[in-house]
């Protein structure tokens, strides 16, 4: 039996692609695999706090010198990676916003990026990841076509950002599904989800 993490980032409801096709992949994956045990949760509709302050004060400081302030700016956090780390594969719906991805995702991110927790630095002050042994596919849904070969491939910031910062925690086997062109007609946006669906039952198979 496997633990998997579906995560949503979009606060739109039944207009979200990447919802629309984050639960499908999950639904296709149940069907296939009903032993496995599915966490969800909800960033956009219940996003999580920014980093402030004394986050970065407890997260940078030794627990046993704590005050209870302190353990309780990262105790969400805390949860967060306990969650994280509890799962064997992750699915992260994840539309694309301004190039990049949302606001209500990056800070998710910065939740579990946390040193000690999911990264490590050495004495010569390298770094390395802690999340080892584990999987993510990753859906995204984007209003232009941002794929390899389009002109607009230079301005896609969302893929390589996400390559990189699961990379730098140890999560370095990613899927990705992008959904591309679904502002650009109703026709394009058929056959945009219809290649992502394909993707899906693809991924399933082999994953």
């Amino acid at each position: 039996m496997a633990n998997i993490l579906h995560i949503d980032s979009s606060p739109r409801s039944e207009r979200s692609h990447s919802r629309e096709l984050s639960k499908e992949f999950i639904t296709a994956w149940k069907a296939a695999h009903p032993e496995d045990a599915i966490a969800y949760r909800d960033l956009g509709r219940h996003p999580v706090p920014h980093v402030d302050e004394p986050w970065i004060a407890a997260a940078f400081s030794p627990p046993e010198t704590h005050t209870p302030e302190l353990a309780e700016a990262l105790r969400i956090s805390d949860e967060l990676i306990d969650e994280f780390l509890a799962a064997d594969r992750y699915v992260f719906g994840v539309p694309m916003y301004n190039l990049n991805i949302p606001s209500t995702f990056k800070a998710y991110i910065d939740q579990i990026v946390r040193v000690n927790k999911t990264f490590a630095v050495d004495a010569q002050g390298g770094y390395k990841g802690l999340v080892e042994g584990k999987k993510a596919v990753i859906i995204t849904a984007r209003g232009g076509n941002f794929s390899p070969t389009s002109p607009l491939a230079a301005y896609d910031f969302q893929e390589p950002y996400l390559r990189t910062i699961f990379a730098f925690i140890g999560l370095t086997d990613i899927q990705f599904i992008n959904a591309n062109s679904l502002n650009e007609g109703d026709a394009t946006r058929t056959e945009s989800l219809a290649e992502a669906r394909t993707a899906i039952q693809d991924l399933i198979a082999q994953w």
